[in-house]
């Protein structure tokens, strides 16, 4: 929270209560109008010199002295208070603050990733790789100055809250990412999510197995424990090394690394809409080969056969190198 707010809600009270009592105080000893007291209180605050509405009794003019002074110094306080808020740095923090969420609420069809620890900020990497617009909602000042320098977006906040969640345009994003250390707050941030946003894809992390089917319960789409896969991937690396080598090429970011990649058939030109994956001919237009189709009824069906229909509401996996994936991106 920030120190400041207080004091300036203190010292915009003060200043209030000094003008009630120059009114109030006016209109009692010079038994004078709401406007005229109102007047000669505004010109004694601000000492702007203007002409009395009338001659001021012995009395008026102690209680102008008191009623300056007073001014003087609320006005004095209120003055260190905004000096201090702007030296700190607060000023334009909130300044900033106000322009992320502005941009923050312009995203749409965006991820949300829960967390900037290890697999959250992996997550994010492999975000901006394919340009994947997202927000990040974490509290640990140390991940937020890293995640500043990175110019990334983010909210500073508990993502177990569900207004850091409203605050990352949940309503309009497309996934969710909660990546959080505790199995017991990623599922809070699933149940929470699921509720604002039921047409959300969520990716819970998890570190027990017993979590898992209570994350899928609240809603999460896909679950992930990463110290399994870990342990998973090590074995494999003696059971086969050869063909976890071959895997891994896959995932490699380097420009002669093979690369998978997903076509939504509902994307493609009309004209290939209930073809078959034979007159798609993508391995003769591109160089890149059809090794896996999702049906409409969410099915996998691995290496399809080249008669396959390209029907409404399906995907295509296809394998190629970089370049091959963008020419497929170009032509397609």
């Amino acid at each position: 929270m920030n120190i400041f707010k207080p004091k300036l809600y203190i010292a915009l009270l003060l200043f209030i209560g000094v003008i009630c009592v120059g009114v109030f105080g006016y209109m009692y000893f010079s038994d004078d109008t709401f406007i005229n007291a109102l007047y000669m209180t505004i010109i004694t605050i601000t000492t702007v010199g203007f002409g009395e509405v009338h001659p001021l009794s012995q009395s008026e003019r102690l209680f102008t002295i008191f009623l300056i002074l007073m001014s003087v110094l609320t006005l004095g306080y209120a003055a260190s208070v905004i000096t201090q808020y702007i030296a700190s740095g607060e000023f334009l923090k909130n300044i900033k603050t106000k322009k992320v969420q502005k941009t923050i609420d312009k995203l749409s069809g965006h991820t949300i990733v829960c967390g900037y620890g290890r697999n959250g900020k992996q997550a994010t990497v492999k975000l901006i790789k394919y340009k994947k617009p997202f927000v990040i909602i974490e509290n640990n000042e140390e991940r937020i100055l890293e995640i500043e320098e990175q110019n990334l977006l983010y909210i500073k906040g508990d993502a177990t809250i569900d207004d850091f969640l409203v605050k990352a345009a949940i309503g309009k994003a497309s996934s969710l990412i909660t990546a959080l250390p505790s199995d017991a707050n990623n599922l809070y941030v699933v149940l929470s999510a699921r509720q604002l946003n039921k047409d959300l894809t969520i990716v819970s992390r998890a570190s027990n197995d017993s979590s898992d089917t209570k994350l899928r319960i609240a809603g999460a789409n896909n679950v992930i424990m990463p110290d399994k896969l870990g342990g998973e991937h090590m074995a494999s690396l003696l059971v086969t090394p050869d063909i976890v080598e071959f895997v891994d090429k896959l995932a490699a970011d380097s420009e002669n690394a093979t690369h998978l990649e997903e076509i939504v058939v509902d994307n493609l030109p009309k004209e290939f809409l209930l073809k078959s994956i034979r007159d798609l001919d993508l391995r003769k237009k591109t160089g890149c080969s059809v090794i896996g189709f999702k049906t409409p009824d969410h099915e996998y069906v691995i290496n399809p056969d080249a008669e396959t229909k390209l029907v409404i509401n399906s995907k295509l996996i296809v394998l190629g190198s970089a370049n091959q994936i963008q020419k497929l991106n170009k032509l397609f």
